[in-house]
């Protein structure tokens, strides 16, 4: 399956895209749709390799570095961007540990980068954004926002803040032509974790979702295709839940 937009003319910033997860994903579909991407994220060398990979096929991007920790970081990021239609705030950490096994250094590595992080990209691009006379943001959530999940304390506490920083933000930001929105994806298959999920240590959990299956990448393109163009211009504050029916199953 491969869904397209018209995104001809867009500049879009995506944040935390050195790794083959959603960032890069992103990326590369946004980069097939016609929009010039800008990468961010703390590894050069990575986004570089992306960026390259890009024009090979044919598409528009550039790369800056960026710690969304940091706040002068991220304003210096921004500074060289360039103009910014479109922010996808995608970077996120975890420390899987039970909670009394979290350490305080856990709980500042995850919260100061998926929440503080997250806080300080969107108030920052979208300070960018009103100057310009409006934007887009799309925050990147998860479904562990909505309810707990074992040994994931700080990542759950961070992404339920991106909930409703997403609410609040697109209340506060309105005024200035700037449109909020979320994508709240359930277990997805990556690079990262498919050995283990598809494996059979991830039976159990696979079994929790109504659809009997994973998430692919590709099955984020329809809703981040909807939040990036202006098929989704009277939304906001709005979180699009991309879970297989996780949330739905019976206690």
């Amino acid at each position: 399956m491969s869904l397209t937009a018209d995104l001809s003319g867009q500049r879009i910033l995506i944040t935390g895209a050195s790794s083959e997860g959603f960032g890069a994903h992103f990326a590369r579909l946004l980069a097939r749709c016609g929009a010039h991407v800008v990468v961010a994220a703390r590894r050069i060398d990575a986004l570089d390799a992306l960026v390259a990979e890009i024009a090979a096929d044919s598409g528009s991007a550039s790369a800056v570095r960026m710690d969304v920790a940091d706040l002068a970081s991220v304003r210096d990021a921004l500074a060289g961007a360039g103009a910014i239609d479109t922010c996808i705030n995608n970077a996120g950490v975890a420390v899987t540990k039970r909670a009394l096994d979290q350490t305080e250094a856990d709980y500042d590595f995850v919260m100061d980068t998926n929440l503080k992080g997250a806080w300080q990209v969107a108030t920052e691009a979208a300070r960018v954004m009103r100057d310009a006379g409006g934007g887009n943001i799309i925050n990147i959530a998860s479904i562990t926002g909505y309810q707990p999940a074992g040994g994931n304390a700080p990542y759950v506490m961070s992404k339920a803040g991106v909930l409703h920083m997403t609410r609040q933000l697109a209340m506060e930001l309105a005024r200035f032509n700037i449109r909020v929105n979320a994508l709240a994806p359930g277990y997805f298959l990556t690079d990262i974790n498919r050995a283990q999920l598809a494996g059979e240590a991830g039976e159990p959990l696979r079994k929790r979702i109504a659809m009997r299956r994973y998430g692919e990448l590709c099955d984020l393109d329809g809703p981040l295709l909807l939040l990036a163009s202006d098929a989704s211009r009277f939304m906001t504050g709005s979180v699009i839940t991309v879970d297989g029916g996780h949330l739905v199953q019976p206690l």
